[in-house]
């Protein structure tokens, strides 16, 4: 139940699997196709080659998922690669997380290049794509109960090929007949094509930040099946919905504004295991209505050698207070700073009206240096899991969030002092108490129970 830019879902999913009684005698490829809550078969393939690729042992699935640019590019123009990044990290978090509820481990595999995804999962097919809008491949992720199985390059070329080789089924439908066509988003794609990492997949990168700063997580539990939430823990998540507006009064404890944000800190747990790098995100936020914490502004780093670098590319003048025991939170100014957060996000009321709002700050240059051009993409998968998290951990507090997708960078770092491209702000975000609208009508998604 991942949120996604205006109802646009651009991502798509597809799952890679061996024999499953009830579901298939032989390897398949899979669609999930999320109108009917089904898998639609793509393709079977030989046993032998999924064997090979050390699929069974232990058993263990492939999960790919791809983006479709037209789907946003329609209503957001060149914007929409942008947002398809935002939605694929959402996509990636909510795959981990339900994984951790059944028990099982789900991390991304750096190996894969984009080239390779697209053969293993037929977007590359162009018979089956004669009229239909192009799928552009994201990642894969391996999903498993056991331990991730060694796949160097030659097991992932051989299940290529094998693939290849295999009866494929059905054809992509068309989204619609006319289109724009917004060259930038290409050339973007182009540029930032991923070709795959030498690196032993999957590699868990991820680190227990907050112990370096202090205790970690306030007390929490680090494993879901471990938290006592767990039982509801499949409600919690089917009911998590993007606020359309904040009713401006309501506040927030202390203790659960520092709880949500522990969550948000990376470590060796779900759904942080799930990404092979270590983090690049940073959380800017302007709190407006926390009980036990004054309004202003304050920075969340969450590495802890980005603490000195983002001391020395904000501005001079900032208190750097620490405002917590628990979480690297420190104040930067005191004052009320609703009207300015407002402003910065697209002059959107939704940003003013909750406990606090934040802009995700990327450690950017350093990234692409070190990781490449394609990494710009997992700068953007980050703040997805970041904000898939922040999501239902305003669930669980009996309030509501949205991503803003809307905001003025550059006015964002003139605020924080940030000149050239070294910190870069990529996503906005926003936790409050929502005002219902009794327009709408909560129906269930499907026919049937699960």
């Amino acid at each position: 139940m991942n949120p996604s830019s205006g109802n646009l879902h651009p991502t798509e999913a597809y799952i890679v699997t061996g024999v499953v009684e009830g579901l298939t005698e032989t390897p398949a490829v899979w669609h999930y196709a999320a109108d009917r809550h089904a898998l639609e078969q793509r393709c079977a393939f030989d046993p032998d080659a999924w064997r090979a690729a050390g699929g069974d042992r232990p058993p263990m699935c492939l999960v790919a998922l791809t983006s479709i640019h037209w789907r946003e590019a329609w209503k957001y123009g060149e914007r929409a690669f942008r947002y398809c990044q935002h939605d694929l990290g959402h996509a990636i978090g909510a795959v981990r997380i339900a994984a951790a509820l059944a028990g099982w481990r789900a991390a991304m595999l750096p190996g894969w290049s984009q080239r390779e995804i697209a053969s293993l999962i037929g977007v590359d097919r162009a018979e089956d794509y004669v009229e239909a809008e192009q799928e552009e491949p994201g990642c894969v992720l391996a999903m498993t109960a056991g331990e991730f199985p060694d796949a160097p390059g030659a097991r992932r070329i051989a299940l290529v090929e094998a693939v290849q080789r295999g009866r494929w089924l059905g054809r992509a439908s068309q989204l619609s007949e006319g289109h724009v066509d917004w060259t930038l988003i290409d050339e973007i794609a182009r540029a930032t094509e991923d070709p795959g990492r030498s690196l032993v997949a999957p590699v868990v990168a991820a680190q227990d930040v907050a112990q370096d700063f202090g205790p970690a997580h306030n007390g929490r539990s680090k494993d879901l099946r471990d938290d006592p939430a767990h039982f509801d823990a499949r409600a919690l998540i089917l009911q998590r919905r993007s606020a359309l507006a904040f009713d401006g009064r309501s506040a927030i404890d202390l203790p659960r504004f520092v709880a949500m944000l522990s969550r948000a800190m990376p470590g060796r747990h779900a759904p942080w295991d799930a990404l092979w790098w270590t983090p690049r995100i940073h959380l800017a936020l302007f709190v407006h209505r926390v009980d036990g914490l004054d309004p202003g502004l304050y920075i969340l780093p969450r590495e802890t050698a980005a603490l000195g670098r983002l001391k020395d590319a904000m501005h001079r003048g900032f208190l750097w207070e620490r405002a917590s025991d628990s979480v690297p939170l420190f104040r930067l100014l005191s004052g009320d700073g609703r009207a300015l957060a407002q402003r910065l996000s697209c002059d959107q009321e939704i940003a003013a009206d909750g406990f606090f709002s934040l802009g995700m700050i990327a450690d950017f240059d350093r990234s692409l240096r070190e990781h490449g051009p394609s990494f710009y993409r997992h700068l953007f998968w980050e703040s997805g899991v970041v904000g898939q998290v922040l999501y239902l951990e305003a669930e669980a507090a009996g309030a509501r969030a949205t991503g803003i997708g809307c905001f003025y960078d550059d006015p964002v770092h003139d605020v924080l002092g940030l000149e050239g491209h070294a910190f870069q702000s990529l996503y906005h975000f926003t936790v409050g108490v929502p005002i219902e609208d009794t327009r709408l009508t909560t129906e269930p998604g499907y026919s049937w129970e699960a």
